[in-house]
């Protein structure tokens, strides 16, 4: 066998997953610390835009967007990282209290089982490679 090999196709299974989120753009700092303060130090942070319940309007009332045609999209700010399983949970209330405003349009989390992750530079394989 060789190295690369070894690293990509072994079948090794760790306990991880990727906490992907999708926030209000002035709310990201706010999140990066507090996830800072719980030992986080890996993430990706992207600009993006879209629209889900509040279909692009602010401070309307629901009721009322039932019968727009048309649907702005917002910014937003998407937000990920790959955790071991142990601090999931942590990382999550930690996310929503540092976002949460109590406004339509504050964001969602999702969640997603990861098999492996691989440090390129060095062939580290799952936990280690996060």
């Amino acid at each position: 066998m060789n190295f690369l090999f070894d690293i990509v196709y072994k079948k090794v299974v760790f306990d991880m997953t990727k906490v992907e989120c999708i926030l209000r753009p002035n709310k990201i700092k706010e999140v990066k610390d507090a996830l800072g303060s719980i030992g986080i130090k890996g993430l990706t942070v992207t600009e993006a835009v879209g629209c889900g319940l509040q279909k692009g309007h602010i401070d309307m009332e629901l009721e009322a967007w039932d019968n727009e045609l048309s649907i702005t999209l917002l910014p937003k700010t998407k937000l990920e990282m790959v955790v071991t399983d142990d601090v999931v949970d942590k990382v999550i209330d930690t996310i929503i209290k540092a976002a949460r405003t109590g406004q339509v349009g504050d964001g969602k989390i999702f969640t997603y089982h990861v098999n492996n992750a691989i440090r390129i530079r060095t062939g580290e394989t799952g936990e280690k490679a996060v």
